[in-house]
C-alpha cells in the first residue's frame, strides 16, 4: 500500500506511527516532488470491484486484469470467464493500469487480501456498498518513465526479458510435456497446463511436496507425472546455482476451502450434483466451475453415477474421443466441435476426462 498511494511518504510514515506531519507538501518524498495525475476513477473501480464479483472471489491481480481486458489465457478457457458480463469491459487500458486500479481499490479497502488464500482478492462490505451506491473517487495515474529514456542509450542496452518467469527453463518443462504426453498418448494439457509450467519456472519446485503446491498441480497428478519434471527442475537449479525459494510457492487452497472438502465428500457418497449446489446455495454453473477448479488441482473426482444418468454411452464416448485427441481443454473449441450438446454435457465430461487421465 505504501509504494502504491500517492500520499505523501513522510505523511504516511508519520501517521503510522501515531503522529501527524501538518504540511501539505514535505518537499522531499517523490509523491511531492513528482507528483502523480489525479483523475475521477469510479467508473474504473466499479469495473474491478464487479470483475472480483463476477468470478466469485477467487481469484489474484493477474486473472482479473485479464478478465477486465478481455486477455483469453489457459485460466480464462478454463473456467469460462470469457462468457462473463465484465469480460473485455476494460480492454481500451493496458495492464498496468488495471493493475494500479485494482491497488488503489486495496488502499480505499473496497478489496482486500483474502488471508486463507494466498494472492486471492475478496469484495468488503465498503466495496459491496460502494457497487449499490457508486460515487466519485479520484485515483492516481502512475508515471510514464518511458519518454524519459534517452533513445540512443536505450538502442544500446542488452535486451532483458520481460517475463516473470525462467523463460529457459520454462520451455525445458514445455519440451519434457511434450515428451511425456506422447508416451503415455495424451493431450499435452492433460499434463500439465501452461500456468503450472510458469509457475514451476517461477518457484523451481525440488521435492513432491513443493511441486504438489503449484496451482493446478496437486498430489495426484506429482505421483502420476512429477518425477521427471522434478528431475529436470533439480538439474536445472543445480547447473544454474539457483537458489530456491520454496517459501513463496502458491500453495493450491484445494485443501484449504470448506465448500471444496464438501464436494468431494458428497460425490464420494453419489449425492446429486443439483442437491449438493442447492446445499450451498450454489448455481449448477457454480457448481461445475468448482468442480474443475478441484479437478485442475490434481483431485480425482468420479461422477460416472451422475453422467450416466444423463447422457447414454455413445454419447459419452463421442465427447471423451474429442478431448483425448484435441490440443486443448477450450470450451469454446469443444462446443464449435461438438454439435447438438449441451455445455453442461461437455464440462461433465471433461471433468470424467480430467479425473481419469490426469489425475
Amino acid at each position: 500500500f505504501y509504494a502504491e498511494s500517492p500520499v505523501c511518504r513522510r505523511k504516511q510514515l508519520l501517521h503510522y506511527f501515531g503522529e501527524e506531519y501538518i504540511g501539505k507538501n514535505c518537499g522531499m518524498c517523490d509523491n511531492c516532488t513528482n507528483p502523480r495525475e489525479r483523475f475521477e476513477g469510479s467508473d474504473f473501480v466499479k469495473i474491478a470491484l464487479e470483475a472480483v464479483k463476477q468470478t466469485n472471489e477467487r481469484f489474484g491481480l493477474a486473472h482479473l486484469v485479464n478478465v477486465i481486458r478481455g486477455t483469453e489465457d489457459e485460466y480464462v478457457k478454463s473456467y469460462a470467464h470469457f462468457d462473463l458480463p465484465i469480460y473485455g469491459k476494460g480492454d481500451t487500458e493496458d495492464a498496468d493500469f488495471w493493475k494500479s486500479v485494482i491497488r488503489q481499490a486495496l488502499i480505499y479497502q473496497y478489496l482486500e487480501k483474502d488471508i486463507d488464500n494466498i494472492g486471492v482478492l475478496k469484495i468488503t462490505q465498503k466495496g459491496l456498498a460502494f457497487l449499490k451506491k457508486p460515487h466519485e473517487i479520484e485515483l492516481a495515474r502512475d508515471h510514464d518513465f518511458t519518454t524519459a529514456i534517452d533513445e540512443e542509450e536505450s538502442s544500446e542496452r542488452t535486451p532483458i526479458n520481460s517475463k516473470s518467469y525462467d523463460v529457459k527453463l520454462f520451455e525445458m518443462l514445455k519440451a519434457l510435456r511434450k515428451k511425456v504426453a506422447k508416451e503415455k498418448d495424451l493431450p499435452p494439457y492433460v499434463i500439465f497446463q501452461d500456468p503450472s509450467l510458469e509457475e514451476m519456472a517461477t518457484t523451481y519446485p525440488t521435492t513432491k511436496d513443493e511441486l504438489a503446491g503449484v496451482n493446478g498441480v496437486g498430489m495426484g497428478k506429482v505421483n502420476k507425472f512429477g518425477k521427471e519434471f522434478i528431475e529436470l527442475i533439480q538439474k536445472y537449479v543445480d547447473d544454474n546455482e539457483i537458489e530456491t525459494a520454496a517459501e513463496v510457492v502458491v500453495k493450491s487452497s484445494v485443501n484449504k476451502s470448506k465448500i471444496k472438502i464438501f464436494i468431494i465428500q458428497q460425490i464420494d457418497r453419489k449425492v446429486d450434483l443439483e442437491e449438493i449446489a442447492e446445499s450451498k446455495a450454489l448455481s449448477f454453473d457454480e457448481l461445475l466451475s468448482e468442480m474443475e477448479n478441484i479437478c485442475y488441482s490434481g483431485t480425482r473426482l468420479n461422477v460416472d453415477y451422475y453422467i450416466d444418468d444423463v447422457l447414454d454411452e455413445g454419447k459419452q464416448d463421442e465427447i471423451y474421443d474429442y478431448f483425448l485427441n484435441s490440443e486443448t481443454d477450450s470450451m469454446s473449441e469443444a462446443m464449435a466441435e461438438l454439435k447438438g450438446y449441451s455445455e453442461e454435457d461437455i464440462r461433465l465430461m471433461r471433468i470424467k476426462f480430467l479425473s481419469e487421465y490426469a489425475n
